[in-house]
């Protein structure tokens, strides 16, 4: 199937957990939760990424958007 990981938790969770051993599948609550966290990551990343790539543009000429607003405005 995959690569085992061992986490180690607190006894009292440990104790819930087995409360719930028959209604919740921590093998894929656990699975599923790393599969968001990766997710959530990447996003993250590639926001950085646009954010500093904008950076480096140049900035507009002052009046540039109300400029551009206008023509839209006088176009239809």
């Amino acid at each position: 199937m995959g690569n085992v990981i061992s986490i180690r938790v607190p006894p009292e969770i440990k104790h819930e957990m087995d409360k719930l051993k028959g209604e919740v599948n921590w093998s894929e609550e656990i699975r599923e939760f790393i599969k968001k966290r990766i997710k959530e990551y990447k996003k993250r990343k590639a926001l950085q990424e646009v954010i500093a790539y904008i950076q480096t543009l140049p900035e507009a000429p002052k009046g540039t958007a109300q400029k551009l607003v206008r023509e839209d405005r006088d176009s239809h």
